[in-house]
């Protein structure tokens, strides 16, 4: 066994003599503001199309037939641009969940809401979205799911035209540890 090498002393700060003896500063508290644009490319604006039309959109991975939604252009296992629109279904089974019983700045939400990642009846990733209409403590994994849109008027490229997700009457699904559904249950 050797021995360590010595941990260096923390440096000291030496001060200027105007600012010796000064409280120093813990936090500061601004506010912020960052602008960008976004360019959302080839598949991801055929999902936000999709959405003004109230379909949620998927492309799929020509060689391991994966299917993404909202697609990212790419298939990330294999780096191979994805192909086709394929229209998915608007129901899906929770996966996992997460119950939030902590307020934030702006949010309209009442306390407990429940944020869920579920995956749509024919695609192989997770969208996260609101669960409503539903008791937060009856939610589970494997639990059906449906889309529930704004009105007509309302809708816009954006996954906001989904307004939340609420539960369907259809026998769970069976879900591995990995969050992935193994057996999807029930008939549609």
């Amino acid at each position: 066994m050797t021995d360590a090498a010595p941990i260096p002393a923390t440096p000291t700060v030496v001060l200027p003599a105007r600012l010796q003896g000064v409280e120093p500063v813990l936090s500061v508290r601004t506010p912020a503001r960052l602008d960008y644009d976004f360019t959302a490319g080839r598949s991801t604006s055929a999902f936000l199309r999709g959405m003004l039309e109230k379909k949620i959109i998927g492309e799929a991975c020509p060689i391991c037939h994966k299917v993404y939604a909202p697609s990212r252009g790419a298939c990330p296992s294999h780096g191979v641009p994805t192909e086709g629109h394929i229209e998915l279904a608007q129901q899906g089974v929770v996966v996992s969940f997460c119950v939030v019983n902590v307020a934030f700045h702006g949010s309209v939400m009442e306390i407990p809401y429940v944020s869920a990642l579920i995956q749509l009846e024919g695609a192989d990733m997770f969208l996260m979205h609101l669960l409503q209409e539903i008791k937060a403590d009856e939610v589970r994994v494997g639990q059906w799911v449906e889309a529930v849109w704004v009105d007509d008027a309302d809708l816009a490229p954006t996954l906001e035209s989904v307004k939340y997700f609420r539960p369907i009457e259809r026998p769970d699904a069976t879900v591995d540890e990995a969050g992935h559904v193994l057996a999807w249950g029930g008939a549609a």
